[in-house]
């Protein structure tokens, strides 16, 4: 047993009336982290003691600990394999704790002293993980603002890259100061005009991506100096010097390290760079050029007029969300939560300086650099929006079609309907409403959603908008019907599915089984996607996706249905009648 915190050991503490401390596995200047067992689910998880600070006022601990748990509940909704699951948020004698998946692994920071650098490869398969992960968080509106080696683990036997504390993530709209001018984050790792406190966005966390890919590919950080000051003058005006080491990714290392943010490399395109590294062997040009200049320069570097090149399509999993395909598509689908930070007013280099090296100064009078920081007074916002049944979906027939795939003659299948052979055939008259010319079988209600579609969902499942996804919930999310436009992509349906297939194993851990079928849905080219995979946790388990992508009328669809492995067959009555029952309302 660990050394005493509090006013008990470890081993006699239980929290929340259910989880029981065994050992402590890690401290921070944020807090304490012990492995711990859920007594209800019979469990190991991690939890998260976050440390008070007995020097603020009673009213500004009370804030500080409200908004703990406001944006812990909006890292809860985060889903994603390369992002810590956090199971639960509790309060013990006032003091905030988070439950999260326990790793089996260590640090990218231990790793990097026990093993020393990685190559090329590596450090390109780790910030791949990772800007997934940072994009899934910047879609629901949630900034990391302490992405670091520290922060980042790797899990023994499957290598598996897991971002995680998000202590003091918080939703998009946060200042960089406390209201005593408290630091948040690593210096090393963070953003000129985070330093500056000028502004806080995605494009922050972005670039503490370009620092870590550094630390990753030479041991350290191009920002480390002997000095608070000396790190802070060293990334808002010296010239940064990339190490000779990321050579073979540099286009996206000087990207990343823009100082400009509205000229930063963006997560996609640097997702997309890296990828073509490891299939290719070379790291393409970061488009339009950007990041190559202000990467050598002391300043930020304005081209009036500069024109971004479209961002090239990337590998999607239905799984989890992503950015638009190419750009929001006429007509427009659900509305997408994307973090909106106003452009604050350009500000010289010298004025950035001057801003850093009050914070420095702050610093040096003994403010935290590395304090819990939850400063808006507001209630936030950005969580990504969560449904779920308030009760169970029924049914009294599969009242749904497969769809099989049959030659066209053309070189590609159709999906025919066939029956299922699990229950009887649909009732001819409609029980929950009509979808277009179809009708919604026994046990299914219609759905006309302001995405600009109908279609047949079972009755109980709830509808949550999530970035540019519709999805329909069951009671716990057991089941997850989503449904995705966007605009055309290179290659149709075919090329769209077999990129995601081929990025399967990034996005979904475990990945095994998967296919790609080119065939069509009521005459238009289409493919179908289907792969089994060990679900996001442990306790949630292996599980299994059924997704059919479409053209139709200059839109690309794409509708998919997820479910656990014992329970595909009813998964698969679900996708053959909502993709039977699919029809185009506009909106």
């Amino acid at each position: 047993m660990m050394g005493r915190m509090g006013t008990e050991g470890a081993g006699f503490r239980l929290i929340a009336g259910r989880y029981r401390l065994e050992e402590r596995v890690g401290r921070g200047g944020m807090g304490v982290v012990w492995r711990a067992s859920d007594q209800v689910l019979g469990r190991q998880v991690a939890v998260k003691e976050l440390l008070s600070d007995d020097s603020l006022p009673d009213d500004d601990a009370r804030r500080r600990r409200d908004r703990t748990f406001r944006e812990a509940r909006a890292v809860c909704q985060l889903r994603h394999p390369h992002i810590i699951v956090v199971h639960d948020v509790v309060e013990q004698d006032e003091r905030p704790y988070l439950v999260m998946e326990l790793i089996d692994g260590c640090s990218l920071a231990e790793r990097i002293d026990r093993q020393g650098p990685a190559d090329a490869a590596e450090a390109a398969r780790i910030g791949i993980a990772l800007l997934s992960a940072v994009r899934t968080a910047h879609e629901a509106g949630v900034l990391h603002r302490d992405i670091k080696p520290a922060n980042v683990l790797i899990e023994s036997g499957t290598d598996r890259v897991v971002l995680t504390d998000f202590g003091i993530a918080q939703v998009e709209g946060a200042t960089t100061l406390t209201e005593t001018g408290s630091f948040v984050g690593s210096p090393e790792y963070t953003a000129p005009e985070r330093m500056s406190g000028l502004r806080t966005g995605p494009e922050s966390d972005l670039w503490s991506l370009g620092a870590l890919l550094c630390t990753v590919l030479s041991g350290e950080s191009p920002f480390r100096r002997d000095s608070l000051g000396g790190i802070l003058h060293a990334v808002v005006t010296d010239e940064i010097r990339p190490p000779a080491e990321a050579e073979p990714l540099l286009p996206v290392v000087r990207g990343l390290l823009e100082r400009d943010p509205d000229r930063r490399l963006g997560a996609a395109d640097a997702e997309r760079m890296l990828r073509t590294y490891l299939a290719t062997g070379r790291t393409p040009d970061a488009p339009g050029g950007n990041g190559t200049a202000g990467a050598h320069g002391g300043g930020l570097i304005h081209r009036i007029g500069a024109v971004r090149t479209p961002k090239a399509p990337t590998p999607y999993s239905p799984t989890q969300l992503d950015l638009p395909y190419g750009g929001p598509p006429p007509p427009p689908p659900a509305p997408v939560r994307t973090p909106a930070d106003p452009a604050p007013a350009r500000s010289s280099p010298r004025g950035l300086l001057v801003a850093a090296l009050l914070v420095a100064a702050l610093a040096g009078a003994g403010v935290s650099a590395a304090a819990l920081l939850l400063h808006r007074d507001g209630d936030g916002g950005g969580g990504t929006p969560g449904g779920t049944a308030t009760t169970p979906a029924t049914r009294t027939g599969t009242g749904g079609t497969a769809l099989s795939p049959t030659p066209t003659g053309k070189g590609g299948t159709a999906l025919s309907p066939t029956p299922t052979g699990t229950g009887p055939s649909p009732s001819p008259t409609p029980t929950s409403g009509t979808t277009g010319a179809h009708t919604a079988p026994s046990g299914y209600r219609t759905a006309r959603d302001p995405a600009g579609f109908s279609l047949a969902v079972p009755e109980g499942f709830t509808r949550s908008p999530q970035g540019q996804r519709v999805f329909y919930l069951s009671r716990g999310e057991t089941f997850r019907l989503g449904v995705r436009i966007g605009a055309p992509q290179p290659g149709g349906p075919e090329g769209v599915m077999s990129r995601s297939a081929a990025s399967g194993p990034s996005t979904n851990p475990g990945y095994h089984d998967g296919r790609v079928i080119r065939t069509t849905h009521d005459g238009h080219p289409a493919a179908l996607w289907e792969f089994t995979w060990d679900g996001f946790s442990a306790a949630e388990g292996p599980r299994h996706t059924y997704d059919l992508c479409w053209e139709e009328n200059g839109l690309l669809y794409d509708v998919w249905v997820s479910a656990p492995v014992g329970q595909v067959q009813e998964a698969r009555e679900y996708f053959d009648v909502a993709v039977d029952t699919f029809s185009v309302t506009g909106v």
